[in-house]
């Protein structure tokens, strides 16, 4: 059963230059009697007279707004994560809004170069830059109010950490439950399917929708068939033992030639995480069996702790408790300094251990970096760098690390993430997906009980050691299947690299569109041909995401900004 088409790119976005509530806010006390009976976008109007510039910090949920108070002034806010997402573009004393940056910024179609690096470098591009120049969208948690032509942007929302010494398992394992039945029960309105990757968080959320709907939740995995990508076995593990209402579809390479152009020009702006496919498809079958809503498990590693370099970090972090005067003394001359140290393998080991932990956080963790590894300037052309900063990205990275008020370096990594692996990757990916197939999601995980309860948890029940997630899985222990709790995570990873390397009309579209930006003047055109002729044969996981984000951006100008040259 291949899924149909995607529709076409913007539909369904808010008018520009009128006031507008989505998403679904969640109002305290009378505020949420006005919502019930007059609706989102009159509860906010009523929250901004009272509160001002204090009303999105009073307000939960998903959502985004813009209006018009009576003074004249306009307020914007989105949720502590921008699941909801809001643009907007100043003009003299005239401020103009939208969901979409495209909205905004397709009468001019004027790109900004180095929002096309920023995509090359975070294979999105994060907020406030849109790549629309002159348009800018509003960062996670924030808010914004335009009077007599000025704009003020602030943070309505700072996650604090309590860290506390010591804690109770068993009353915060049920608080825990307690918080994570409300939020799948109180979303739990019409005919709702989940996304299941068969990872603890899509499997949490299915199997608690069953519970609290009393019927078997609806399921929608997707496979594919590609050694090591495929976790097909663990979503029918999760849906068995849940007795959920189970459905499949396994992506081919000719399932991405025909969506992938369309699936880019989707996006009010370049995008390149490759599961958006999978995730649309997934959406596009659930809709296709009558699902009215979807239900994403995106934020359980982000929030309790989940990703593998969490435990990596933790180990250089040991670093960071020597005495200094040992550290630069003895340890760094000794090893990290020393080129006689690479002679002796177990003498190498402990150097490069200390030449990568006495690198300061972010900066670790950027290390790792794909655009970084290869090379700016054997990736991109002279005329395309010139008209960039290719230390903005580090800079940008280097300011939202060190926004969070945290202790440990856990909870600093945690918050790091919301904003960039959640904020501008993750959720858009889903939201995306989602809407491509016609259907609204939200995110349980998320809801801001959930968000507060782990903030107050101590650091080590998040990473134990280097057990990762260690509080949710065992507090979710004899709920989940135990196969399901020990597995690695993988989600709906692309065999993108393996199938372009042996699918003849897939290596057709990524040669033609790697080819087309080096065209463009984007990229080096002796790197795009290696990239497509040696370096794609050799290690097709790890040059098959360049590939892919150089494709998903070429396509999408094509679509946006045919003209775009680089001299």
């Amino acid at each position: 059963m291949p899924p149909n088409q995607p529709k076409t790119a913007g539909e369904a976005a808010p008018t520009v230059d009128a006031d507008f509530a989505i998403g679904s806010p969640r109002f305290p006390d009378d505020l949420a009697k006005v919502h019930r009976s007059d609706g989102a976008l009159a509860a906010w109007r009523l929250a901004y007279r009272r509160l001002g510039n204090d009303a999105a910090a009073k307000v939960g949920g998903d959502y985004a707004v813009a209006l018009t108070g009576d003074d004249g002034s306009v307020f914007l806010a989105v949720d502590r994560f921008a699941i909801r997402s809001l643009c907007y573009s100043v003009d003299g004393d005239r401020i103009r809004v939208a969901e979409r940056a495209d909205r905004l910024g397709s009468a001019t179609k004027e790109l900004d170069p180095q929002a096309l690096f920023d995509y090359l470098y975070f294979h999105v591009v994060p907020s406030p830059r849109t790549v629309f120049r002159g348009v800018a969208r509003l960062p996670p948690g924030h808010a914004a109010r335009f009077q007599g032509g000025t704009l003020k942007v602030w943070r309505h929302w700072t996650p604090r950490f309590s860290e506390p010494a010591g804690a109770d398992f068993a009353s915060l394992k049920t608080e825990f439950l307690a918080h994570l039945e409300d939020a799948v029960r109180t979303r739990a309105s019409g005919n709702v399917g989940c996304f299941l990757s068969g990872g603890t968080d899509s499997s949490t959320v299915a199997g608690m929708l069953g519970r609290v709907s009393g019927r078997a939740a609806r399921t929608f995995s997707i496979g594919f068939d590609a050694q090591g990508y495929d976790e097909m076995e663990f979503s029918r593990i999760a849906a068995r033992h849940f007795g959920t209402d189970h459905n499949e579809y396994y992506i081919t390479p000719d399932d991405l030639v025909a969506s992938i152009p369309q699936a880019a020009a989707s996006y009010d702006q370049p995008f390149g995480n490759s599961s958006m496919v999978p995730a649309y498809y997934c959406a596009l079958m659930a809709r296709d069996k009558g699902v009215d809503h979807m239900f994403g498990g995106d934020g359980g590693d982000e929030l309790f702790g989940g990703n593998t370099r969490y435990a990596r970090q933790r180990i250089f972090g040991v670093y960071d408790g020597v005495p200094r005067v040992l550290r630069r003394g003895l340890f760094e001359p000794l090893l990290a300094d020393n080129p006689l140290a690479n002679r002796v393998p177990l003498v190498r080991k402990a150097a490069s251990y200390v030449e990568q932990a006495r690198v300061p956080m972010p900066d670790r963790m950027l290390s790792y970096n794909l655009l970084s590894r290869l090379g700016v300037a054997e990736v991109l052309t002279a005329p395309f760098l010139a008209a960039v900063d290719t230390a903005a990205p580090i800079a940008h990275q280097r300011e939202v690390y060190s926004s969070t008020p945290a202790a440990s370096l856990v909870n600093r990594m945690l918050a790091f993430d919301w904003r960039y692996t959640l904020g501008e990757i993750d959720l858009p990916k889903v939201v995306g997906a989602t809407r491509l197939a016609g259907l609204p999601v939200s995110f349980p995980l998320l809801d801001d009980r959930l968000v507060d309860f782990s903030l107050g948890l101590p650091a080590s029940y998040k990473v134990r050691g280097l057990k990762l997630r260690w509080f949710f899985k065992e507090a979710l222990r004899g709920f989940l299947p135990d196969a399901i709790i020990t597995k690695k995570k993988q989600g709906f990873g692309l065999p993108f690299g393996l199938w372009a390397a042996s699918h003849s009309k897939l290596f057709a579209l990524a040669e033609d569109s790697v080819m087309g930006l080096a065209g463009r003047g984007v990229l080096r055109q002796e790197f795009a041909k290696a990239l497509l002729t040696v370096k794609l044969r050799e290690h097709p996981g790890y040059y098959g995401e360049m590939i892919w984000i150089s494709m998903m951006l070429e396509q999408w100008l094509r679509q946006h900004a045919p003209e775009l040259r680089f001299a």
